[in-house]
């Protein structure tokens, strides 16, 4: 199974963190975030997994790092790449597949959720 391409993409997506730190570099009016930003939205997350976590989402190309070195110390910006936006979308999918078959809860199937930031994508 190892070489299935669904249990590569679970390896990576199933990481925990993973999709709380996908989640918070989409939410909000402002896509890009620095380093404390997001360990200030995540609370519980140590500094080294969400270094790590940002290390291999960057590796896989979910995620985009940019560097100002216009003053000290140097500043890291993270993103969503268009991979990561995209994935977005699929999150969407399965959100509206839990709100049709699993879940009755108006307060996400309404709008954005206050809690992942992400809209239905499907009526159900």
């Amino acid at each position: 199974m190892k070489d299935c391409t669904l249990y590569k993409m679970m390896d990576i997506i199933g990481k925990r963190w993973t999709l709380c730190i996908l989640l918070e570099l989409h939410k909000g009016d402002k896509y890009q975030k620095q380093f404390n930003e997001l360990k200030s939205m995540l609370g519980d997350i140590t500094p080294k997994m969400l270094s790590t976590r940002l290390k291999e989402l960057e590796a896989h190309g979910l995620v985009e790092k940019e560097l100002d070195s216009s003053a000290i110390p140097v500043k890291s910006f993270y993103s969503l790449s268009e991979s990561g936006q995209e994935f977005i979308e699929i999150i969407k999918e399965i959100k509206g597949w839990g709100l049709k078959w699993k879940f009755d809860n108006p307060l996400c199937s309404v709008s954005d959720c206050k809690y992942c930031g992400v809209a239905k994508a499907i009526d159900n």
